[in-house]
């Protein structure tokens, strides 16, 4: 927030308190609403995926590979444009610099984008968008486990939410069957422990680097690392049309570069705690998008159970400032 600087007379007192109030509520309403778009962007991408792998013959290693891959040199790019190449290029000077950033782009980055996909083309976006904001728990859980202590009230009361959201979405409230396949399940579980590993593990790089640069590289050195297993070009089994080209653009430029700059800027203008509070609309437009766009049916229980994991960010988010993050 800026000061004015200003200095005003009696004759005018209601100009220090209004134009700096309009400033202060036009800055508030523009992080909230780049936040709210960013969120929604990831999660509508997550159902534009469900539609590329489940109908269009597209596979999650394809996808990350170019997601990654395109998203990385744009934002190097940008960086480069920004900084020059000594920002962009000093991390590799750095030998504990280096072997750091590929740890994050493997186990964080490239992790992350794949258990998600993968958790989808096993299930729907809705679900595994569900489970993977189950990584913030485990966020907090790991910081209480690192300071020795136990969880406080609040830290308690997410875990609770969290087992028992969790508990109703996969079996949508019944103990006779599970709602979703064990296989969407088990990628649901990874991708909240690569989120956690994701959001706890380049907080030094990234103070000392800078996000665009640190991101760029990982998303750089993790589509490579993709491309070991399947290249962009090898395009067996996918069927190209015009819809498919348009939600693969969406996903790689809406759902990653957009929201991820959104998300980035609107911590410009609002808290911490109130990104992660309103990032909480990435899972609830997945599963708008998924039932809406999709039909995918979603019974009350999945509903209730994740709604309790977004509780969780909720109340984590009222005392934590990593209660949640943007992919």
């Amino acid at each position: 927030m800026r000061d004015t600087g200003q200095t005003i007379g009696q004759t005018t007192a209601a100009l220090p308190t209004s134009a700096p109030a309009k400033g202060i509520r036009g800055r508030r309403t523009s992080g909230i609403a780049r936040v709210l778009i960013a969120a929604t962007l990831w999660g509508v991408s997550g159902t534009a995926a469900q539609q590329l792998f489940q109908s269009e013959g597209f596979t999650p290693g394809w996808l990350v590979t170019v997601r990654m891959g395109v998203s990385g040199v744009i934002l190097l790019l940008l960086s480069l444009a920004a900084g020059g190449t000594r920002r962009v290029f000093s991390i590799w000077t750095d030998p504990r610099g280096r072997w750091q950033i590929v740890v994050f782009a493997l186990f964080g980055l490239a992790s992350v984008q794949y258990t998600y996909f993968a958790a989808i083309q096993a299930g729907n976006a809705a679900t595994a968008t569900f489970l993977q904001y189950l990584g913030p728990v485990l966020v907090v859980l790991y910081g209480a486990l690192r300071q020795r202590r136990p969880p406080n009230r609040r830290e308690s009361l997410a875990t609770l939410l969290a087992v028992f959201g969790t508990f109703l979405l996969v079996t949508g409230g019944s103990t006779a069957r599970l709602s979703v396949s064990p296989a969407a399940a088990i990628w649901g579980f990874l991708s909240a422990v690569t989120l956690a590993i994701y959001t706890i593990y380049p907080g030094p790089l990234m103070a000392r680097w800078g996000p665009a640069t640190v991101i760029g590289w990982g998303m750089t050195i993790g589509s490579l690392a993709c491309a070991i297993g399947r290249t962009p070009w090898d395009l067996d089994g996918q069927i190209w049309s015009v819809w498919a080209g348009v939600l693969v653009a969406f996903v790689v430029i809406g759902g990653t570069l957009v929201a991820f700059y959104l998300y980035l800027t609107s911590q410009r203008y609002i808290s911490p705690a109130e990104t992660s509070l309103l990032a909480c609309a990435e899972p609830l437009s997945a599963a708008l998008a998924a039932v809406v766009w999709l039909h995918t049916p979603l019974s009350l229980g999945e509903i209730a159970g994740g709604l309790c994991i977004v509780a969780t960010v909720a109340v984590l988010a009222r005392g934590n400032r990593s209660a949640g993050g943007g992919r």
